[in-house]
């Protein structure tokens, strides 16, 4: 069926009446668009005004479909075939418009994950149900947009298509938890501890610690080696304050204000809240914490950051010799002296520097003991 051959055609006979596109869209009801797609090969008049149309154009269904004036003996052999045409074409509007919609079915599946991944929060359940209502979703649209004429042969790319869009998601997520540093959705395992959150995923184990605190922080385990024993466990945010981030600010001298105020920033008790001077005649740090100490003290919480601090400091700090932490209810000093003399295994941790290894082993793993930082406190700290 020659759509444009049909088209012009209609143009030909609505001129042959005296008639403008305006005049025969108000006889039949339509908009004048309609007419000008139709003399444009851009569609067909529908079956329901086209004896109306062939009427006005003083033509028969069969010149219309033929796009041209049948002549008597072609009339039976033009007939049939306009017939099959029509069937034809009826059969593919149908086929496109079944079409439209099931894209359409296949893209709202594919916004439905859209939102899961934006508006609910990583560790939601109902993010992780609806992504996978939408995959569904959007897989039976997938299917039903295939051409394939037996079950077999939509199913086939439908199992496929689901598969790979599993695999995004899966990907997707990795990606989140990796970059964002939140629990992972896709997870088909959670073990549930006092301080610990195991999330168990295809990809990799995510150790979220320290939970709904300020020093909540993630480990990414995608060779999944960290078991709960040997997981490492810091009171601290790990991310900020542990060995691998502050290295970085590793310097000779006290005084280089960026530097000293970047990593006082990254170590606990910051999260408070402090201003910090150099008493540079005595080469010391003076910090005050905008907090009264005994309010933050639950699980020995003060003692393990006074302790931790200071090791962190006398150890990347070359020349510092003495600190002073200060809080609105007490004052505590340290000097370099004390902690090389009272605190276990320091030598070993700036060893060749700093050693990251003993880092961990000999301070941060430690801070997890009450009955180690308790001794060790007393021992160097003088309360003024």
């Amino acid at each position: 069926m020659n759509q444009e051959k049909i088209g012009k055609f209609i143009a030909d006979c609505r001129k042959e009446q005296n008639l403008t596109q305006e005049t025969l869209a108000e006889k039949l009801g339509i908009t004048y668009i309609a007419v000008s797609k139709w003399e444009c090969g851009k569609g067909l008049p529908d079956a329901s005004i086209m004896m109306e149309l062939c009427k006005i154009l003083k033509i028969t269904v069969n010149d219309l479909l033929s796009g041209e004036k049948v002549i008597k003996e072609d009339y039976q052999k033009k007939l049939e075939k306009n017939i099959i045409d029509t069937i034809d074409y009826s059969n593919k509007k149908v086929s496109e418009k079944n079409k439209l919609i099931y894209e359409m079915i296949m893209f709202f599946g594919l916004g439905l994950i859209f939102i899961a991944f934006t508006i609910y929060p990583s560790e939601s359940s109902w993010g992780t149900i609806h992504s996978i209502i939408g995959l569904l979703i959007s897989t039976f649209g997938f299917i039903n947009i295939k051409s394939g004429k037996t079950i077999l042969k939509k199913i086939l790319p439908g199992i496929c298509y689901f598969m790979i869009g599993f695999i995004l998601l899966l990907l997707l997520d990795y990606s989140n938890v990796v970059l964002n540093k939140v629990a992972p959705r896709f997870s088909y395992l959670i073990e549930t501890g006092d301080t610990i959150i195991t999330y168990k995923t295809p990809l990799c184990n995510v150790y979220r610690i320290n939970r709904n605190t300020k020093n909540e922080y993630y480990i990414i385990d995608t060779k999944k080696e960290f078991k709960e024993s040997n997981i490492p466990i810091s009171p601290f945010n790990r991310d900020k304050s542990g060995i691998e981030n502050i290295i970085q600010y590793k310097n000779k001298y006290v005084g280089s204000n960026s530097n000293d105020s970047h990593l006082i920033d990254n170590l606990p008790l910051s999260e408070y809240g402090y201003v910090f001077e150099i008493d540079s005649e005595n080469l010391g740090l003076i910090i005050d914490y905008h907090i009264t100490d005994w309010y933050i003290n639950e699980n020995f919480y003060l003692e393990k950051s006074l302790l931790y601090n200071s090791v962190s400091i006398f150890a990347l700090i070359d020349n510092v010799e003495k600190i002073t932490y200060n809080f609105s209810g007490n004052s505590y000093t340290v000097t370099r002296n004390q902690i090389e003399k009272l605190y276990p295994n320091y030598i070993d941790i700036t060893n060749n520097k700093i050693n990251k290894s003993n880092f961990n082993k000999y301070l941060e793993n430690k801070m997890n003991n009450n009955n180690f930082v308790e001794n060790i406190f007393k021992k160097i700290f003088e309360s003024n």
